[in-house]
């Protein structure tokens, strides 16, 4: 029994050691936290095994992702997996589907981006826009004539139209006389010629009436207005009116009218022909309505292989400037120990245990052999 009874306590003892033992040694891989100083000096193992290592082990880390976890080789393949293009363009679709049916004007849509008071910042862009423009144009144009500025296919069409516009201005004399409210005109400017006349004038409204002369004077200013030498005459002093325009400088034109009235004309022009406060105020639903479906089923489908064919083109370039390995260093730095031992032992507690049962076994085994060894040799 005094055998026996050795060989148990051996065992039971050396179980316990072996236990305790790998159980130490699981626990400082994550503790101490930090180093344990006893008068001055630093006891050894502390800090635990990957505290100590913290700095080492994230380094390591963000190699062994960027070498072997994630690749350009991985990430390309990714981008040209059929599956992921499809789940691209659906998740695209959807996305901008719920933006085309926005009842959002785009005012309230660019607001949303940080992007304040379009309205207002459009026309003065604008505005600023056309008045470089107007300077980059008539900037080196000031010291030439009308006619060395204007292209000649411009100044020859527009001599082949002076015909046309003095039949325009004829006509629509004729129809201004023939009017009600030419002919209350013609009355009002023969009256004022007879009373400009004095006695003369007074003593003609004594025997012919207003009336009178206006219906005898009608018909002849729109038979004069009608005749065909008319319009020459009037055809000539364009023509003449016209070269005259020609000659000029462009600055001493510009003088004549105004660069103030000119630019401000040019502005109001342009801003009412450009219809962006009625786009502004109109939801986004009602400005896509037109392109809904080609955006869904034509640009987005190109968008997305163009996106995927930008990325297959420089993934290596996108990997280096974002400095995987470095991002992934910091995060290791910064995660804390604790919670890595709390996720390391919920992943391994069972395969811990197991170490640590193995332990005790081992140790078991050995105080037996120990039992054995001193018996037989004491």
């Amino acid at each position: 029994m005094n055998f026996i009874g050795m060989l148990l306590f051996m065992a039971i003892i050396g179980a316990v050691i072996g236990g305790i033992t790998n159980h130490l040694a699981i626990k400082m891989l994550f503790r101490p936290l930090k180093p344990i100083y006893i008068g001055g000096k630093r006891l050894p193992f502390t800090p635990g095994l990957i505290p100590k290592r913290r700095e080492d082990l994230a380094i390591q880390l963000g190699r062994t992702v960027v070498d072997h976890l994630l690749t350009a080789e991985g990430i390309r393949s990714k981008f040209k997996e059929p599956a992921f293009i499809k789940d691209m363009e659906t998740w695209a679709r959807s996305e901008i589907s719920v933006l085309l049916n926005s009842q959002k004007t785009l005012s309230e849509w660019l607001e949303g981006l940080g992007i304040s008071e379009v309205e207002k910042k459009l026309k003065e862009k604008l505005n600023a826009f056309i008045e470089t423009k107007y300077e980059d144009l008539l900037g080196q144009a000031r010291s030439k004539t009308v006619g060395e500025t204007l292209p000649e296919e411009l100044l020859l069409k527009i001599d082949s139209r002076i015909p046309d516009f003095s039949a325009y201005i004829l006509n629509k004399g004729i129809y201004y006389f023939q009017s009600n409210e030419g002919r209350s005109r013609l009355s009002m400017m023969i009256q004022d010629f007879l009373e400009n006349l004095g006695s003369l004038g007074n003593m003609v409204k004594m025997f012919i009436s207003n009336d009178t002369i206006v219906n005898s004077v009608q018909p002849e200013l729109i038979k004069f207005l009608s005749h065909e030498g008319t319009q020459d005459m009037v055809t000539q002093l364009l023509d003449q009116e016209w070269d005259k325009v020609k000659c000029l400088e462009v600055g001493t034109l510009e003088e004549k009218v105004g660069r103030e009235q000119l630019v401000s004309f040019l502005k109001t022009q342009i801003n009412e022909q450009i219809p962006y406060r009625i786009w502004l105020r109109s939801s986004i639903k009602e400005l896509s309505k037109s392109y809904h479906q080609f955006i869904l089923d034509t640009l987005i489908p190109k968008a997305v292989g163009k996106v995927s064919d930008f990325i297959d083109n420089r993934v290596e370039e996108m990997m280096e400037r974002l400095h995987l390995a470095e991002i992934v260093r910091k995060q290791v730095e910064g995660f804390p120990v604790e919670r890595l031992e709390v996720i390391v032992l919920s992943i391994s507690k069972r395969e811990f245990k197991m170490i640590t049962y193995l332990g005790a076994l081992l140790g078991g085994l050995i105080g037996i052999v120990q039992g054995f060894i001193v018996y037989f040799v004491g």
